[in-house]
């Protein structure tokens, strides 16, 4: 079993090694494919909001209280409400929501 976990280090450490070599080796030339270079754009974007909309659902004891919190600051973000706001914002709504939940 002790022998395992180096195997599973020494694989982990070449995968992420291999993705982040093998674009930099392989790719010398600029890409000129529009379509390559908007997913490339987008990629960052869509990672962070993968990681971030299952914690902003779960979050709360409901997660009702979440997806409300989710819409009032997309709501404010899609306004022009700054970070401070929409964070403040979404905090004010989950805690009244999660509240009122176990009110009811």
């Amino acid at each position: 079993m002790r022998g395992n976990i180096w195997i599973y280090i020494l694989v982990g450490f070449i995968v992420s090694y291999l993705i982040r070599v093998l674009p930099l080796t392989l790719i010398r030339k600029p890409i000129k494919n529009q379509f390559i270079r908007s997913f490339l754009y987008y990629v960052p974007y869509v990672t962070l909001s993968v990681m971030t909309f299952p914690a902003i659902v779960e979050a709360t004891s409901s997660p009702i209280a979440g997806v409300a919190a989710l819409v009032v600051g997309v709501a404010l973000a899609f306004f022009g409400a700054g970070l401070f706001p929409v964070s403040i914002a979404c905090c004010v709504v989950a805690f009244v929501a999660d509240f009122a939940m176990k009110l009811f």
